[in-house]
């Protein structure tokens, strides 16, 4: 009985114990229901929301940019992308068939797609308007074609090194593209749906839509009439003289705005992927992937900020300063050039074989001769040289608003020793870019004001007020106002009867510096022509600075490079409001008027001058021991002032 009692007592505990329990769990149970149902249900319902929507994103428009005057430079082209949702395809192989009909892409591409199970996958981008459009009206169920833009620019290659173009992404790959990527992508905007666990898109479901905000717009100092003249005027040279490639970049010295850079040839700012000519593979060569791109890094490099170049004379400019700044020289000093100088070891010739003789620091400069700077070099000296180009920012980037901005390639100051210091006087054994010494050469024609050269002015929103007004470092009165007067001076006299003179434009003064840089190594014979030039020259509102890459036959700077600036300048200063001022001297000794060069090539020396007697040329300058005329400068067509002096080839 007591055993009973015992046993009966250890059962009702156990079934006390088990009850317990299973209040316990359902007490527990309970609990964690409220707090997920009633006090966590919003958390959980945003949980169950996003499991079950479908994001689409919706591109936004990328801002525009324009030139100085309002002319769109790079704008956008509606277009939009077909991708196919795998769970939504009730008919695969119609949508296989369509695809590849309407959108032209391989039908192994397309079903690959098609049959990939993924919430959503693309087909194709950039699809036009028109296309899709088509595909739209084949209703097909898991087809969804969704609006895009793509970007196109109204000039196709013109300035293409400088505006640059974007990716599939909308994302700036080049030139202002790039730079001002943050100022021109928009934030894209979302399409949201609902769908089942499977899937399938949820019909009568509401949609989510979140709009996408455009970019902002940029207007920069380009301006595009100006381009095209600059253009013209460079890829005429280039064909003429069969050169490599020619750069040329037009800017106001006073502010530093660029309105031109031209880098000829250019490429297909709407096909950028495609070759032009200077760097097309051979017919039938094949290129590996690497390859490939190293040529088109190097189709789409800007030289006129990324390549480094010896300047040669155009760089006596900045002796020829440096000696009057330190008051090393004065215009009547006297100088003796015989063809020669030695400096240690080293015999370092002039241009001129037979040599200027006796001349003034003045007839130097318009001589361009080697002697007279490498003597002044040396008596400023390789300290105060430095810190001179120092002052103009010779030494340091320009700051310009591109990517890929290379610096100068100078000697350091210890390593500098005589022969150094001869060579850098006039231009050779150091490099630099040639947007750094348009540059530094604004500074020493604008008044001693060092400016930051720059193509941005301001940005807009889509409402076109200003936002942002770009500003740029100025570094006031770096050189005397006299070094800079004097150098104006010095300069005119260099394009009214030096080396220049082939840059002349009567009734306007035009101040510049020839150049004729051999390229390394010297042994291959090829050489850069180039003129910097400015104009007003009491007051250079513009200056330009053009370079010939390895032209052929003729090659001298103040032959072949100072008439492109001169034929740039005829166009472009009464576009600038610059007007003519004929001076008395103009008006009765250079015969004011134009002619139209015929054309002399094929001809003999004796048909020519039989020819020339019924045009009014000044001086016919012959090269050459043969007797027929294979090239001539100005070319055939070229409108000239009378006067103007002419270059004939013979062989």
């Amino acid at each position: 009985m007591i055993g009973l009692k015992v046993t009966t007592t250890r059962q009702r505990k156990s079934l006390l114990f088990v009850l317990f329990v299973f209040v316990l769990a359902a007490i527990v149970l309970g609990g964690r229901l409220l707090y997920l149902m009633i006090l966590n249900a919003r958390r959980y319902e945003l949980m169950a929301e996003e499991l079950h929507e479908r994001e689409r994103s919706i591109k936004a428009a990328r801002g525009i940019i324009y030139d100085r005057n309002g002319v769109i430079l790079a704008d956008n082209a509606p277009v939009c992308t077909v991708s196919v949702i795998n769970s939504q395809i009730t008919d695969p192989e119609r949508v296989i068939q369509v695809l590849c009909e309407v959108l032209e892409l391989p039908e192994a591409t397309v079903r690959k797609r098609v049959e990939k199970v993924s919430s959503i996958e693309r087909i194709k981008s950039n699809v036009p308007k028109e296309t899709a459009d088509r595909l739209r009206s084949f209703s097909l169920d898991g087809v969804m074609v969704d609006e895009d833009y793509k970007r196109f620019y109204p000039y196709g290659s013109l300035a293409s090194k400088v505006i640059g173009f974007t990716g599939g992404d909308n994302q700036g790959i080049l030139g202002l593209e790039v730079k001002y990527d943050s100022v021109l992508m928009g934030t894209p905007g979302k399409i949201l749906t609902l769908t089942t666990a499977h899937g399938t898109e949820i019909e009568n479901a509401a949609e989510g839509r979140i709009e996408p905000i455009n970019g902002n717009s940029l207007t920069v100092s380009l301006d595009i009439e100006i381009q095209k003249v600059a253009e013209q005027a460079a890829n005429k040279v280039l064909e003429a003289k069969g050169a490599n490639h020619v750069s040329l970049v037009v800017m106001n010295p006073q502010n530093g705005e660029i309105y031109a850079m031209v880098n000829v040839p250019e490429f297909d700012l709407n096909a950028p992927y495609e070759w032009n000519s200077e760097f097309a593979p051979a017919e039938g060569e094949k290129l590996s992937a690497e390859q490939t791109q190293i040529l088109l890094n190097k189709m789409w490099r800007n030289p006129c900020i990324s390549d480094t170049y010896e300047p040669g004379s155009t760089f006596k400019i900045l002796t020829a300063m440096s000696a009057l700044e330190e008051g090393e020289v004065r215009l009547t000093d006297r100088f003796f050039c015989p063809g020669y100088k030695i400096v240690e070891d080293r015999m370092i010739r002039c241009h001129k074989a037979g040599g200027h003789g006796s001349e003034s620091f003045v007839d130097g400069i318009k001589n361009s001769c080697n002697p007279v700077f490498m003597e002044i070099g040396a008596r400023v000296g390789a300290k105060r040289l430095l810190e001179n180009f120092n002052k103009v920012g010779l030494l340091e980037k320009t700051g310009i608003d591109l990517p890929g901005e290379a610096g100068a390639i100078m000697h350091k100051l210890e390593n500098i020793k005589p022969v150094e210091l001869a060579t850098i006087s006039f231009g050779q054994s150091f490099q630099i870019t040639p947007m750094q010494l348009l540059s530094a050469v604004s500074c020493v024609i604008n008044g001693g004001k060092k400016i930051t050269p720059h193509f941005g002015v301001k940005v807009t929103n889509q409402e076109d007020k200003v936002i942002r007004t770009f500003t740029y470092p100025v570094t006031e009165q770096v050189l005397k106002t006299e070094t800079c007067e004097t150098m104006k001076q010095l300069l005119e006299a260099v394009v009214h009867d030096g080396t220049g003179k082939r840059a002349y434009l009567p009734g306007f003064r035009i101040g510049g510096k020839t150049a004729t840089s051999e390229k390394l190594p010297r042994s291959l014979n090829t050489y850069i022509s180039s003129f910097i030039g400015f104009a007003p020259a009491e007051n250079p509102q513009v200056l330009a600075l053009v370079l010939i890459d390895e032209p052929e036959g003729i090659y001298y700077g103040g032959t072949i490079a100072a008439p492109v600036i001169s034929e740039v300048f005829a166009q472009i200063l009464p576009y600038l409001g610059i007007e003519k001022k004929y001076s008395e001297d103009e008006l009765k000794l250079k015969n004011v008027g134009c002619l139209t060069v015929p054309e002399l090539t094929g001809m003999t020396k004796t048909e020519v001058k039989k020819l020339l007697l019924a045009y009014e040329f000044g001086e016919i300058f012959y090269e050459g021991d043969g007797d027929i005329v294979t090239e001539q400068f100005p070319l055939p067509g070229d409108l000239v002032n009378k006067k103007s002096s002419l270059i004939l080839y013979l062989k």
